[in-house]
């Protein structure tokens, strides 16, 4: 087998930074290849396939299984998520099972937020996967995008950014 180097993979998170404590997360997950999955934008308005209405169910499904965690704003696009989670509280004491995307040296207790991506990661694409019959296809790239909200300003300007992001699709970083 031909020993391969792989670029090193650019840590996105900040250093040191609990991602367990309470407050508001921006997120960004762009599907693999950024293929047009889950709909398209007519109008101005997203309308989801039924690969879109998945990743719908499995987004509002995330307070099921993290009670102390709200979604705000989201919207999903033909290719990616973006999307405003609030931890209310702490969360970092639950226990943290397998993280697929962190390395076994990082202290897991500190990293809810990407077990929650992973989770939501997993099982969308596991659905969409028997949907289509491609067991095993990566929907989703292997990272993600996020953004620790510090202030309302922030938030707010996010918040527009979400909500017109139809609206402005053509001239979107990620249209395809």
């Amino acid at each position: 087998m031909e020993n391969r180097k792989y670029p090193k993979r650019k840590n996105i998170r900040l250093k040191h930074y609990d991602y367990s404590q309470s407050g508001l997360y921006f997120i960004t997950i762009c599907t693999q290849n950024k293929l047009n999955l889950f709909g398209e934008v007519k109008n101005y308005k997203m309308i989801l396939n039924n690969y879109g209405k998945i990743v719908e169910t499995y987004w509002n499904e995330i307070p099921k299984y993290y009670p102390d965690v709200e979604l705000l704003e989201y919207v999903i696009m033909p290719n990616h998520i973006h999307g405003i989670l609030w931890f209310t509280k702490y969360i970092g004491n639950n226990p943290v099972g397998a993280i697929h995307e962190l390395p076994l040296h990082i202290n897991r207790r500190k990293m809810a937020l990407p077990k929650i991506i992973g989770r939501f990661k997993m099982q969308s694409a596991k659905q969409i996967n028997i949907l289509r019959n491609t067991s095993g296809y990566s929907v989703w790239q292997r990272n993600y995008y996020e953004h620790v909200i510090r202030n309302e300003q922030s938030y707010l300007k996010i918040a527009e950014y979400i909500i017109n992001n139809p609206l402005k699709w053509k001239d979107d970083e990620y249209y395809a």
